[in-house]
């Protein structure tokens, strides 16, 4: 199968130019797990592939507890369904918390009876529903006098909490992330073993992300190349094996779906979205000109036209007005950007606002300058 190919499929599956989904949760249970540090421009990943294409919409939907957003798979945030909480993070977060220790040492959290008694109180001001965001929390835990402060230590608290299944996202509290207690939000679920929860999250995996390579998989879900090959290898002749740019990729046949005729040819996708971020080896090409694609920034995203990187967005909302700008490679025609203006304007739709439209050229001033992301800068010989 040609990269080509593969790209266009992965379009299809994600719903992105197939027939979108009805809901947005329709949507969490097909990807398993959305990537949401970035909660705003995740919902409008979830509204590219949904009929639920207005931020209130998916708002409302969200605050009903349709689907969750949580520390999950990494230390990171993602959306995720509340019948698939439980069963993914007992298969995943033990590699994950045991990766912490550095971090409880950096913090001064590394005595268990500290971060004990810190999730002790904090289960006991969520009970009964009791849905508080972290400014509120930062309040309780001062005003209790609690060994565990305000900013980054509680803050790791939490973290530790969601990883551990105390805690979950309670409904917006205005423009807020709240916190409730899993077994207050979440209906029981059955357990499963560790080979039924890996079998089950590598299927779910390429159902939802195909055509796709292990390595995809194991970065996604922290897990190991050893207990995703034997996952596979359970699951058998269910998922189909091709081969792309020498790699080999899986992905589910019932799973393949038509392009749309009323697919849009362009996206502005956020910067974690899953068809952008989940396939480090086989990606969306760059054109030759494009105006920076050398490094990830976390203010400017992808513009994808035709299943090419053509260039790089970012927005900006007010009150009344969402501005976007891009920069684009000379190279694209003129009804390119014509495709690209329209992908903005779905945006300002989503967001309920007018837009303010502007393209400019060359590269951006990028977060960290042109070495690109700190975090992905190369370590010096003499450190």
């Amino acid at each position: 199968m040609d990269s080509s190919r593969v790209l266009a499929q992965r379009l299809a599956t994600q719903r992105l130019s197939s027939a979108p989904a009805a809901k947005a949760a329709d949507v969490v249970r097909l990807l398993t797990c959305v990537q949401s540090q970035e909660r705003d421009h995740a919902f409008f990943s979830l509204g590219l592939r949904s009929r639920k294409d207005t931020y209130a919409a998916l708002q409302r939907e969200f605050d009903s507890g349709a689907f969750l957003r949580t520390h999950i798979l990494r230390p990171t945030w993602h959306f995720v369904a509340p019948e698939d909480l439980r069963w993914i993070l007992e298969l995943t977060s033990p590699r994950v918390l045991s990766s912490m220790a550095a971090r409880h040492r950096q913090l001064g959290l590394d005595d268990p009876r500290r971060i004990s008694d810190g999730l002790d109180l904090l289960c006991k001001l969520l009970q009964d529903k009791t849905f508080r965001t972290r400014p509120e929390l930062n309040d309780e835990f001062t005003n209790r006098r609690s060994p565990i402060k305000p900013g980054e230590q509680l803050g790791h608290l939490l973290l530790v909490a969601e990883l551990q299944g105390l805690v979950c996202s309670g409904p917006m509290k205005g423009v807020h992330h709240s916190y409730g207690l899993v077994d207050e939000v979440v209906p029981p679920t059955p357990p499963r073993t560790r080979e039924e929860a890996m079998v089950e999250l590598v299927r779910r995996y390429v159902a939802g992300h195909g055509p796709t390579t292990i390595k995809d998989f194991t970065r996604w879900a922290t897990l190991t190349i050893s207990d995703t090959k034997a996952a596979l290898a359970e699951i058998g002749d269910d998922l189909e094996e091709v081969e792309v740019d020498g790699l080999p990729h899986w992905f589910d046949p019932t799973q393949v779906r038509r392009r749309s005729p009323a697919a849009p040819a362009a996206y502005l996708f956020p910067t974690y979205d899953e068809v952008v971020l989940s396939y480090p080896q086989v990606n969306f090409p760059s054109l030759p000109d494009h105006p920076y694609a050398e490094h990830n920034d976390p203010f400017w995203a992808w513009v994808v036209l035709d299943s090419v990187n053509v260039g790089l967005w970012k927005r900006t909302v007010r009150p009344d007005v969402v501005e976007v700008e891009v920069r684009l490679a000379p190279g694209v025609t003129k009804d390119g950007r014509t495709q690209v203006r329209v992908a903005a304007q779905r945006l300002a739709h989503f967001v309920g606002r007018d837009l303010s439209y502007v393209e400019n050229e060359g590269t951006p001033h990028l977060w960290g300058g042109e070495l690109g992301h700190p975090a992905r800068r190369p370590r010096r010989a003499d450190r």
